[in-house]
């Protein structure tokens, strides 16, 4: 007799970072959300057990190549899951598009829409018609051929590659050059092909700076050396290369992000000038379809571009079209609007095709690949996510819940790592990690329906999900001035005048695509910039703490950013064997060779390469994923080599090195915005996007100076636990209490209700937003009528006990 298919994935033993030997069944064909605190264990059982097992799986099920690579990959570290279908994941952590990705190719909506003027498109009398390859800028057949389907120009001037002309070529007049041995190298070859080195660069023959600069002649001469007391350096041959061309290929070919920043100081930016910035080749510009180029159709909102297509199959059939190209267009344009519908239906309507990737954030990026899996057709399948209401106004939450709703319905089972709390009770079922972080966590404290973790005595979600502790009442502070902004217009901002007030708790709210970031990271910012220095301005500092990574590869972590790790290499280099060997400190830094393991040049993975799937990292086979070479870790200080140093957690390191103030006093501050879990050499590819700007902040917080301080923060709850941001206010809120300001661009409604001063722009995103809709206390914009805010905000304030129908002068007294 058929048994019935067992209704639960069931883990057994998951052991995976810090899980406990966790036991746990998720139910098939349902909604699951994983709760806990930050470093609880959710996101090791939700991706490194679930998902990890999943991929697994699929690897050892496509090729003899791929299974051998199995054992560097990594099985995750469990005793068995049963009942796990395919598994597909939407992370954000590891989203790292190229420069050439936008929302239309993500969404694959580009692909559409070139089909769209290929098939239907109306060309000029005697064109032939083009393949959907001659209407995209990333192929040969589609690229402007002067910008390279770029859309712009780069290029440069003797102006900005020559600063100060009075300067000599010796004393540095070709600031573009790069420092140190390379640009020594560059000075003696030029004065090998005798080029005056020592005069004013003002007063050397035009044609000679020019060739300098500009020539793309590359001589090989023999350059000597000048002998240092020291050493003796022989004879070479060096290759010249102007500065206009060391740049270009700088900022084209360099991995480096800060010598491509640097490049990119002596760069023009202009668009091209053949296509005008539309990245294409003229014969398919001339192709319209409902009157627009296919470059002007990608750069409308896709809440415009649906109402331009809708019309568009109209055109198509009066334009004297075949039955067969009018009916393309109509099929074409039928499918192009059902893929942006759950774009717009997740809150980004607001995009164009055309926006760039690597300007989303993580949240937008994850919900376009979310948007474009309810278009695949799959069933069958686990969708792990990672918190997908990141970056989500309140009124965007509940689109959220019915595309989740929807995958579900399709015969998949759904599992989020998720913190807000309305995602939260919307849940199927629950499962909740804990009780606390990192090795105080680990546990299923709650596996089942939401209700039932009501009153669960160590459940740190249990005490917010349906009862909320009551917040202490905040009188609101007074300004001690202000930052006004006048006229601003970028992006979607038109004509905006802001006012910022200092020495309070700033939050600025709306929709996705209102505009915030704009006001805040952009205009903000550079005003500030630009003021900061002057005798009548009182921010003295800006810091911008924002959630780009603290770095991209494995060798990056939160001990080098925040510059402990300097502090740990000089105490192990005072140690005694270190000092009977005679190194110094180098010997113990995993970037440069010497103490570091050579197999995976101290990175302690390697990356592994597999074909027509991303590359993934697997613990060095040498090392083990020490990063050291055997004879280093020989060394130890208090008993701990510096492997087993790096090993150590925040919280763990913090009283291993209390008697050591530099270390300390980093450790306190990582401790004290919620960090406590983290291990020391963790890889910053392992740090989430909110953990990555909580180090940031963290780094300030340990170098706190006097000088009025402007902070300005992007949605720094996201990915935080309600009983972290807790945490992480009371840091905020003491930095404005030692007399500083913050201005937080927040989704967060009880973050919004405990501010001092509110700015909501709206009331939609894009070209439906861009204006200040209300500011003023949080119960004044709770009251604001045509704000999509209030009404969130006025259940915050309710639940936190404060009057929103109150006036502002109650309002002080209760805040």
């Amino acid at each position: 007799m058929h048994q019935p298919t067992d209704p639960f994935i069931r883990v057994r033993g998951a052991r995976e970072h810090n899980l406990r030997a966790v036991d746990v069944d998720v139910p098939r064909d349902a909604l699951t959300v994983f709760t806990g605190v930050s470093g609880s264990g959710k996101s090791s059982l939700a991706f490194g057990t679930l998902y990890a097992e999943a991929q697994r799986r699929y690897f050892e099920s496509v090729a003899p190549y791929a299974r051998r690579l199995i054992h560097q990959i990594g099985a995750p570290k469990v005793d068995a899951v049963s009942g796990l279908p395919p598994a597909v994941s939407l992370e954000q952590r590891h989203s790292s598009p190229g420069s050439r990705s936008s929302v239309g190719t993500v969404t694959m909506l580009s692909n559409s829409l070139r089909m769209l003027f290929s098939r239907a498109g109306t060309y000029p009398p005697g064109a032939p018609r083009l393949d959907s390859d001659a209407f995209s800028p990333n192929t040969a057949a589609g690229a402007c051929p002067a910008c390279h389907g770029l859309g712009r120009i780069h290029g440069t001037s003797e102006e900005l590659l020559v600063p100060d002309p009075g300067l000599s070529i010796r004393e540095g007049a070709i600031a573009a050059w790069p420092g140190a041995w390379q640009g020594k190298n560059l000075r003696d070859i030029l004065e090998a092909l005798r080029y005056d080195v020592d005069r004013p660069w003002r007063e050397l023959r035009a044609e000679d700076r020019a060739w300098i600069l500009f020539t793309e002649e590359q001589p090989v001469v023999t350059v000597h050396p000048v002998r240092d007391a020291d050493r003796i350096q022989r004879p070479y041959q060096g290759t010249y290369m102007s500065a206009h061309r060391y740049v270009m290929r700088t900022f084209a070919d360099s991995k480096s992000a800060t010598l491509r920043a640097r490049a990119e100081r002596f760069l023009t930016d202009a668009p091209c000038p053949a296509c005008g910035g539309r990245r294409l080749r003229p014969e398919a510009l001339a192709v319209t379809f409902a009157g627009r180029t296919i470059a002007e159709l990608a750069a409308l909102p896709l809440t415009e571009l649906d109402a331009v297509l809708a019309g568009g199959t109209d055109e198509a059939a009066g334009a004297g079209e075949t039955a067969g190209t009018s009916e393309a267009a109509r099929v074409l344009v039928a499918d192009l609007r059902a893929r942006i519908g759950p774009v717009v239906e997740l809150g980004l309507g607001y995009l164009g095709l055309d926006r760039g990737a690597p300007t989303l954030s993580a949240g937008e990026l994850q919900r376009l690949r979310l948007a474009t899996q309810l278009r695949s057709g799959l069933f069958g399948v686990v969708y792990v996510l990672d918190e997908p209401s990141a970056g989500l106004h309140p009124a965007d939450t509940e689109a959220l819940l019915g595309v989740l709703d929807r995958l579900k319905a399709a015969g998949n089972t759904v599992c989020v790592v998720e913190h807000h709390l309305d995602v939260v009770r919307h849940a199927d079922w629950l499962v909740d990690v804990g009780p606390l972080a990192g090795e105080h966590g680990g546990r299923v404290l709650h596996s089942g329906p939401p209700r039932d973790l009501a009153g669960h005595p160590e459940s740190a979600t249990a005490r917010y999900l349906y009862a909320r502790p009551a917040r202490e009442p905040r009188p609101v502070r007074t300004p001690s001035g202000t930052v006004r902004l006048v006229g601003v217009e970028r992006n979607n901002l038109r004509r905006v005048d802001a006012a910022f007030p200092l020495g309070v708790f700033t939050a600025v709210t709306g929709v996705s695509g209102s505009g915030k970031s704009t006001l805040v990271g952009q205009a903000l910012a550079g005003a500030v910039t630009e003021r900061i220095g002057a005798a009548d301005f009182p921010v003295r500092r800006l810091v911008e703490v924002d959630q780009k990574p603290i770095g991209r590869t494995p060798r990056s972590n939160l001990a080098t950013y925040t510059g402990l790790f300097d502090v740990v290499r000089r105490l192990f280099t005072a140690a005694p064997e270190a000092k009977a060997r005679g190194w110094k400190a180098g010997r113990f830094s995993f970037n440069v060779p010497g103490g570091r393991c050579e197999t995976c040049t101290g990175e302690g993975f390697v990356s592994v390469e597999l074909l027509f799937l991303p590359s993934t990292y697997a613990p060095c086979p040498e090392c083990g994923g020490a990063r050291y070479n055997a004879e280093t870790l020989q060394v130890r200080y208090a008993g701990l080599d510096i492997a087993e140093v790096l090993s150590l957690t925040v919280e763990a390191a913090a009283e291993f090195f209390a008697d050591v103030p530099a270390a300390a006093r980093s450790l306190r501050a990582l401790e004290g915005v919620g960090l406590g879990y983290l291990r020391l050499g963790q890889p910053a590819t392992e740090l989430s996007g909110g953990e990555a700007q909580r180090i940031k902040l963290a780094t300030e917080l340990q170098r706190l100076r006097g000088d009025h301080t402007l902070y300005l923060l992007d949605e720094p709850t996201t990915g935080l636990h309600p009983a972290d941001v807790e945490v992480l206010l009371r840091q905020l809120h003491g930095l404005v209490d030692a007399g500083h300001s913050v201005v937080v661009v927040e989704h967060d409604m009880d973050v919004v209700a405990g501010a001092d001063w509110v700015i909501d722009l709206g009331p939609g995103g894009g070209a439906r937003g861009g204006r200040i809709v209300a500011a003023g206390t949080p119960a004044e914009v709770a009251r604001a009528a045509g704000s999509r805010t209030a009404a969130y905000l006025a259940r915050a304030l309710g639940a936190a006990g404060v009057d929103a129908g109150a006036d502002a002068g109650a309002d002080a007294g209760a805040g």
